[in-house]
C-alpha cells in the first residue's frame, strides 16, 4: 500500500478486506496485548490495537457520554474550534448529506463537540454513542479515526474491523488533526464517518483539506501580535520545541530545545557552568562542547534572540509550560489543563528539563486531584501521559456517580495487578 494512512489501496475489494480484518482482529483479541499480529493489519492500526489493549479498552464496550447538553453548549462555545465551524460546515455539508455520512469535530481530548450529517446516519450512530458529548479518544474506546488521529498527530483512515470496539466495526471513518496556527498545538480533529464507500484515498485527502482550511481560517482570525519582540515557545508534549521569533517559526533540535527551555525558565540568564550542569547528567561534556552548541544555536536564531554573558533569551518569552504554571498558581485548573498538551520535552534527560517537567506534572496532578472534577480527571487518565496514573484513576472513581464506578474500579484492579507484577512502580 502506497500510503500507510489509507485503509484500502486502489482496486481492493472492501468486502474481502473486511473479512480478512475481522479474522485478524479475532486472532489478536484472543491473544491479548502481546498476541500475534496477522496480516493484513497495517502498522498504524497494529500499534493502535496494542495501545488500546494496554489501556484495557473493552472490545464490546461503547463510548461514555461525559458532557450533558448544558455543559456541552458552554464548553464548545468557548472552544477555539467553534470559530472554524462555519468553514467546516461549508466544506463538508453537501459531502455528508449526499453520501449519507456524518461530520464530527472533537477536542484534543477526543470529546465529540459537534456531530452533524444525514438524519438516518445520525440515528444509527447514536446506538454506539457517536454523539456530541461522548469521549472517543483512543485510550477510551480504542482504535478509531478521530481518536487515533489525535494519538499519532496524523490524518488517518480506519476501516471496518480495524476499529478496536466491535460495535464500531460496521463503520469507516477518516479524520485529521487541527492545529493552532500560532503554537502548533493540537486543538482537536475533524472526522468523516459513514459506510464502506469512505474507504477510499479521496476521503482521507478531503478531510485533511478540511482540517487545513480550518487552520487557515483560524490564522486569519488570530489577533495581530502586540509585541513583535516577544518570543513564543512551545515545548509541551513535543521532543523538538517550536520557537516563534521575529515573525518566523523555528523547529529546534532536541539539544537546542533543551537549551532554550532551560533559558526560558531562567530569564535572568545562566553562566556557562550553570547551563552545563542543567543540560548534562555528568561531567563528560566539556565547556568547549557546550560553547560550540550555543554558537550553532546563535547562528540559527541570531544574536538578537540569544544573548551571552550570561547566556539568556533576549526579550520577553511566552513559554507554554510557564503559562500552565501561572494558571495553576492563580487557581485556574481547568485553563491550566487545557493548555497542557503533554509532558515538557518528554524524551529529554537533561537534569534541568527533568526537574521542570516533574514539577509541572506533579503540581497539575495535585491540583486535579484536589479539585475532584470528574471531567478534568477523566481528561487526564484518557491522555497518553495519564492512562496509567493510578492515583488519578482513584480520584476519578471517587468523583463519578455510582453507576459509572464499576468500570473504573475494574480499571483500578488491572492497574494494581500490573504495578504489582512490575514490582510496585510509582504510578
Amino acid at each position: 500500500m502506497s500510503d500507510a494512512w489509507v485503509a484500502l489501496e486502489g482496486g481492493a475489494d472492501p468486502v474481502r478486506r473486511a473479512g480478512e480484518l475481522r479474522r485478524a482482529y479475532d486472532v489478536f483479541a484472543s491473544g491479548g496485548p502481546g498476541g500475534q499480529m496477522p496480516r493484513p493489519v497495517r502498522p498504524v492500526v497494529a500499534e493502535s490495537w496494542r495501545r488500546s489493549a494496554r489501556a484495557r479498552v473493552c472490545p464490546d464496550g461503547v463510548a461514555a457520554v461525559e458532557l450533558a447538553e448544558d455543559e456541552l453548549m458552554a464548553y464548545r462555545q468557548g472552544h477555539p474550534l467553534a470559530a472554524a465551524m462555519p468553514v467546516v460546515r461549508e466544506l463538508t455539508g453537501p459531502y455528508a448529506t449526499d453520501g449519507e455520512h456524518l461530520v464530527a469535530v472533537c477536542d484534543a481530548f477526543g470529546r465529540l463537540l459537534w456531530v452533524e450529517g444525514h438524519p438516518r446516519t445520525l440515528r444509527r450512530a447514536r446506538r454506539m454513542n457517536f454523539v456530541a458529548g461522548a469521549r472517543w479518544s483512543e485510550a477510551a474506546v480504542g482504535t478509531n479515526a478521530p481518536g487515533t488521529a489525535l494519538a499519532v498527530d496524523q490524518p488517518v483512515q480506519v476501516f471496518a474491523a480495524e476499529h478496536f470496539q466491535r460495535p464500531v466495526q460496521a463503520w469507516t471513518c477518516a479524520a485529521a488533526p487541527v492545529h493552532d496556527p500560532l503554537t502548533g498545538r493540537v486543538l482537536g480533529a475533524v472526522d468523516i464517518t459513514g459506510g464502506d464507500g469512505l474507504a477510499h484515498p479521496h476521503s482521507l485527502a478531503f478531510v485533511q483539506a478540511v482540517a487545513r482550511a480550518a487552520e487557515s481560517h483560524l490564522a486569519l482570525l488570530a489577533p495581530a501580535q502586540p509585541d513583535a519582540g516577544r518570543l513564543r515557545l512551545s515545548a509541551l508534549g513535543r521532543d523538538e520545541a517550536l520557537l516563534v521569533a521575529g515573525g518566523r517559526t523555528v523547529r529546534l533540535s532536541p539539544r537546542h530545545s533543551e537549551i532554550v527551555v532551560v533559558l526560558a525558565a531562567h530569564p535572568q540568564g545562566l553562566c556557562g557552568d550553570e547551563l552545563l550542569t542543567a543540560l548534562y547528567e555528568d561531567g563528560a561534556v566539556t565547556p568547549v562542547t557546550l560553547r560550540a552548541e550555543l554558537s550553532r544555536l546563535r547562528a540559527l536564531l541570531g544574536p538578537e534572540v540569544l544573548g551571552s554573558r550570561p547566556y539568556r533569551l533576549v526579550g520577553a518569552v511566552d513559554a507554554d509550560f510557564e503559562v500552565v504554571a501561572r494558571r495553576l498558581a492563580s487557581g485556574a485548573v481547568t485553563s491550566a489543563l487545557g493548555g497542557y498538551t503533554g509532558p515538557l520535552l518528554p524524551a529529554s534527560w537533561a537534569p534541568g528539563v527533568v526537574r521542570l517537567r516533574r514539577r509541572l506534572t506533579d503540581e497539575l496532578r495535585t491540583a486535579l486531584i484536589a479539585r475532584g472534577d470528574a471531567q478534568l480527571l477523566s481528561d487526564w487518565v484518557h491522555s497518553p501521559w495519564g492512562e496509567d496514573d493510578l492515583e488519578v484513576w482513584r480520584a476519578l472513581a471517587a468523583a463519578v456517580p455510582p453507576g459509572r464506578r464499576p468500570v473504573l474500579e475494574a480499571r483500578l484492579r488491572c492497574l494494581d495487578e500490573e504495578l504489582g507484577a512490575a514490582g510496585g512502580g510509582d504510578g
